[in-house]
Order: structure tokens, then C-alpha cells, then sequence
């Protein structure tokens, strides 16, 4: 949410609470509000996207479909809940999972030489920029 240059601090808290009975709440400046939706809002067609990559992976390496992708979300489900509850820098986590010379590590190589980061930096940055032409 974004409080209003007359919204008072009972105003935001009321909108707040209604709001958190749908999920979390962040106030944000008014300004970040585009990025905000980019991330929050567009962010769950980038991860369907690339929970989708995932299990074919698998399917292409012989797993079942209907198990390959029962295994990629509960994968991104474990992996959130441990970000939210642990309250640590993804680096760190995926730090935490990568052994030296194992199958991670290996794994984490082909991400970066295909480049994942990149594709998903511009992602956001590409949705960021139509929420404004939007808005306009």
C-alpha cells in the first residue's frame, strides 16, 4: 500500500489490517508502487514460468510430468517458506545447498551461462516500465 498525502496513521492501519487478511502488507512510497506490482504481481507468471522449466527438466530426464511438476512447486514453496522464516539473503541459502564439486554447483553453472539473473532482472525492469506507460 500507498498511504495518501491525507491518509493519518488510523487510515493506513485500517487499510493495512484488511489488507493482511488477504496476505502481507508492505507500505511503500507512492513512487515504488510500478516496481512493487512488477515484482508481487507479474513475479508470479516469471516463477509459474520457471517452476514450468523445472519439471521439464525433470520430464526430460525421464520423471514423470504429473510428478516433476508436483515437485517443482513444492521445491519453490520449501524454498520461500525457508526465506521467510529464516529471514536470510537468498545467496546465503543457496550458498548453504551447494556442495563443493556436487550436482548444485553444476546445475547453478548452466543457470548462469544461460542466463538466468540477467533474464530476470530485465523481466521486472520490462514490467516496471509498461506499469508506467500504464498509469500514464
Amino acid at each position: 500500500m500507498a498511504r495518501g498525502c491525507h491518509a493519518g496513521n488510523s487510515e493506513a492501519e485500517l487499510l493495512r489490517t484488511l489488507l493482511e487478511a488477504c496476505g502481507q502488507c508492505e507500505e511503500v512510497p507512492e513512487a515504488q508502487m510500478d516496481i512493487h506490482t512488477s515484482l508481487g504481481g507479474s513475479g508470479v507468471a516469471f516463477v509459474c514460468a520457471f517452476s514450468e522449466a523445472l519439471a521439464e527438466g525433470a520430464v526430460k530426464m525421464g520423471m514423470p510430468s504429473g510428478l516433476a511438476h508436483r515437485v517443482a512447486a513444492q521445491t519453490l514453496l520449501g524454498t520461500a517458506k525457508m526465506l521467510l522464516q529464516k529471514g536470510q539473503h537468498p545467496a546465503q541459502l543457496r550458498t548453504d545447498v551447494c556442495t563443493p564439486g556436487g550436482t548444485t554447483i553444476y546445475g547453478l553453472h548452466a543457470l548462469e551461462r544461460g542466463g538466468l539473473r540477467a533474464a530476470a532482472m530485465s523481466a521486472v525492469e520490462a514490467a516496471t516500465h509498461r506499469a508506467k506507460e500504464i498509469g500514464k
